[in-house]
């Protein structure tokens, strides 16, 4: 019996049920054999074959080469997760860096478990600060005591923080859940009196759910809210134990360049015999907004925390990033701080700092 090539309609429907599937995110297009033949990237070329042949791709086809390509070729520039093809967006949606980061627009994702960035990704081997704390103090009298050892004003500081999907579309289309996680460190590099030791590390996981929101006033769109539940604490014995549980909200917002993320909070309360910190939110803050502008490949980020409160318990902290282009995705990046909360030891230090180094992520 001669064998007869599939019809083009139903290529198409192949090519349809493949896409929707997630097993391909990009030109599955292909009808005929030139246009196959002319595509360069493997995985995509071997997916035109298939598509033309009828026979369904297997997981193990995605791991591919062309695969490998598409994730070194991430926007993040952390190289660990795909990025999805912008021809997968809803028709008529606008390009936006929120959707981009937290998959609003419902498309369904090969990537789910993939770590992605969430926060800002860097080292700053220059971290200076004006007035390093050299005694911590709290409300409890079991977390009062002395730093061990002495503490430099220049240290080094870095930060690590990622995010992975676990649960995509939960309730509706392009809401999501997450896991988080983000580290910060204080190392006293250059303290060989005290042997070199980690000033301070801050450990910080969450669950964070994310729903889109398609709104417009004034030229500012609403695109994002969220909900996490978000435990930090910088697993330290007493007197130099602090930790505390929120209970976070978000909203997303964009306008042209800016970016806007307002973000209060709702702390879980503890017993008092076991809480390492019971004032924080008088210092820290009761929430923060995230203003970040983007100018090419520049982006500038402020964050700005308050008390909420009057008079003497009136605090908070300004933060800004400035992070630059210096080769590929590697950007140049400074940071000044000044305020409360530097770190969670210094929850009620007031302080100026500043960091010059190197990241591989931004805010978007």
């Amino acid at each position: 019996m001669q064998h007869r090539p599939a019809s083009p309609a139903a290529c198409r429907l192949v090519v349809a049920v493949a896409t929707f599937a997630g097993l391909w995110t990009s030109d599955a297009h292909a009808v005929d054999v030139d246009e196959c033949k002319a595509t360069e990237d493997d995985a995509k070329r071997l997916a035109c074959y298939d598509a033309l042949s009828g026979r369904t791709p297997t997981p193990a086809d995605r791991q591919l080469p062309g695969v490998v390509k598409d994730i070194r070729n991430d926007v993040s520039g952390i190289g660990l997760v795909a990025n999805r093809d912008p021809g997968t967006a809803r028709p008529g949606s606008r390009p936006s860096s929120l959707d981009e980061r937290w998959d609003l627009d419902g498309t369904p994702s090969p990537a789910l478990f993939a770590l992605r960035p969430y926060k800002p990704v860097y080292i700053l081997p220059a971290f200076y600060s004006t007035s390093p704390s050299l005694h911590v103090t709290s409300p409890n009298p079991e977390n009062v005591g002395d730093t061990r050892g002495p503490v430099d004003h220049l240290e080094g500081k870095f930060r690590i923080s990622l995010k992975a999907k676990i649960l995509e579309n939960v309730g509706f289309d392009g809401s999501n859940l997450w896991f988080g996680y983000t580290q910060s460190s204080r190392w006293q590099v250059y303290n060989s009196t005290s042997s070199r030791p980690f000033r301070e590390t801050d450990y910080e996981p969450e669950i964070i759910y994310t729903a889109p929101t398609r709104y417009s006033l004034f030229g500012v769109d609403g695109k994002l809210v969220g909900l996490s539940l978000t435990h930090q604490s910088n697993g330290r014995d007493l007197p130099l134990s602090r930790s505390w549980n929120r209970v976070i909200g978000q909203v997303g917002l964009e306008a042209g360049d800016w970016t806007v993320l307002v973000r209060p909070w709702l702390r879980l309360r503890e017993q008092a015999a076991k809480d390492d910190n019971a004032d924080i939110l008088d210092y820290v803050g009761r929430g923060e907004v995230i203003a970040i502008r983007t100018l090419g490949n520049q982006q500038i980020a402020i964050t700005l925390r308050h008390s909420l409160r009057g008079g003497d318990r009136s605090r908070g902290s300004v933060a800004v990033d400035w992070a630059f282009p210096v080769y590929g995705y590697l950007k140049g990046h400074v940071q000044a701080f000044t305020g409360y909360g530097e770190s969670l030891i210094d929850y009620n230090h007031r302080q100026t700092s500043v960091g010059v180094g190197l990241s591989l992520a931004e805010w978007l």
